[in-house]
C-alpha cells in the first residue's frame, strides 16, 4: 500500500493538473490513497509578484475543488485545504466549510513562497489556531525563500506543540540537513519525501526515527507519469522509493514510511 501525502491539483503558476492526471497516475503506479490540495490557492508567482485578483480563486473555491474531487473518490481520495494567509483571514466562512466537510478534509496546507508570508509571523497564528481546532495537521512547503525556511516551521511547532506539522520538500533545492536536525529536535515536527533523495530520507530515519517521514511527491507536477521520469524524460527520484528502498529497510519501516506513518498522522482508514 502507498498513500502520496502531498498531490495537487489546478491551473495556476504554470501547471495544469487535472483530477483525471491523478487518477490515472494512481492506478498505473500503485498509489491507493492521495492527500489534494488545490493549487489555485497560489497569491504570488514564481517571481514573487502578486498574482492579480482576476486570476484567483478564494481559498474556500479551492476547498471546495478538493471536497468535491474527496466526495466522488472517498476511499482514494482526500482533501488538504490550501488557505491564503497573505489575502484572506481564518473567518467564520472558512471554520464552516471545513466543519461541514471535515471527514474529508485531513490537513490544512501552506505555501509561505506563494503566499509570501513568513510561516512563523504572527500573521499566520490564526490559521494555526484553525488546525488545532479541527486537529488536523498543517502541511508546509520549505524552501525558495525566507518566508518559506525550514527554521520558520519549526519555530511555528515549538509555538503549537499540540499541533502536527510536516515540513514538506524539508528545504527544497538543500541537502536537507537543516531540517532533518530541527524534525529530530522537535517532536510534532515530521518530514517528507517530496523532491527528497532516498539518500536524505535514511538520513532522517536514522537521525529522527522512521516515524518521523512519510511519502510523498508534488504529483502530477511533472504530468501523469511525475512518478516514472520527469518533464525532460529524465528517470523521478521515486523510483528510488519503489524499487531500490524496499531493500534498504525492513518491511515493517518501509510501510511505515510508505503508508502507515501518514495514515496515523491524518487519520486515513486502511481497508
Amino acid at each position: 500500500m502507498i498513500i502520496d501525502t502531498h498531490v495537487h491539483i489546478g491551473d495556476m503558476i504554470g501547471f495544469h493538473m487535472t483530477e483525471e492526471d491523478v487518477l490515472y497516475s494512481m492506478q498505473q503506479y500503485g498509489i491507493d490513497h492521495s492527500i489534494v490540495s488545490c493549487l489555485d490557492a497560489a497569491e504570488f508567482d514564481h517571481e514573487l509578484r502578486l498574482i492579480p485578483s482576476k486570476y484567483c480563486r478564494s481559498q474556500i473555491e479551492c476547498l471546495q475543488k478538493v471536497v468535491d474531487f474527496a466526495k466522488k473518490y472517498p476511499d482514494r481520495i482526500s482533501a488538504a485545504a490550501w488557505l491564503r494567509p497573505y489575502n484572506e483571514k481564518a473567518d467564520y466562512d472558512l471554520y464552516k466549510t471545513i466543519n461541514d466537510n471535515r471527514k474529508y478534509i485531513k490537513a490544512i496546507k501552506f505555501h509561505p513562497f506563494h503566499s509570501n508570508v513568513p510561516f512563523d509571523s504572527v500573521a499566520m497564528e490564526p490559521f494555526i489556531e484553525l488546525a488545532q481546532h479541527y486537529g488536523l495537521p498543517v502541511v508546509v512547503h520549505t524552501g525558495g525563500s525566507d518566508a518559506a525556511s525550514c527554521v520558520r516551521v519549526y519555530n511555528m511547532a515549538k509555538r503549537f506543540p499540540k499541533t502536527r506539522f510536516v515540513m514538506v520538500h524539508m528545504g527544497l533545492g538543500t541537502d536537507n540537513k537543516e531540517a532533518i536536525e530541527l524534525v529530530a529536535r522537535q517532536p510534532n515536527l515530521y518530514g517528507d519525501t517530496t523532491w527528497v533523495s532516498m539518500q536524505s530520507t535514511l538520513l532522517l530515519i536514522q537521525t529522527a526515527g522512521i516515524e518521523k517521514v512519510m511519502f510523498g511527491s508534488d504529483n502530477p507536477i511533472d504530468g501523469p507519469d511525475t512518478y516514472l521520469h520527469n518533464r525532460h524524460g529524465d528517470r523521478s527520484l521515486y523510483q528510488d522509493y519503489f524499487h531500490v528502498l524496499p531493500r534498504l529497510l525492513s518491511p515493517e519501516d518501509y510501510n511505515r514510511l510508505m503508508y502507515q506513518n501518514a495514515a496515523d498522522l491524518f487519520g486515513i482508514s486502511l481497508h
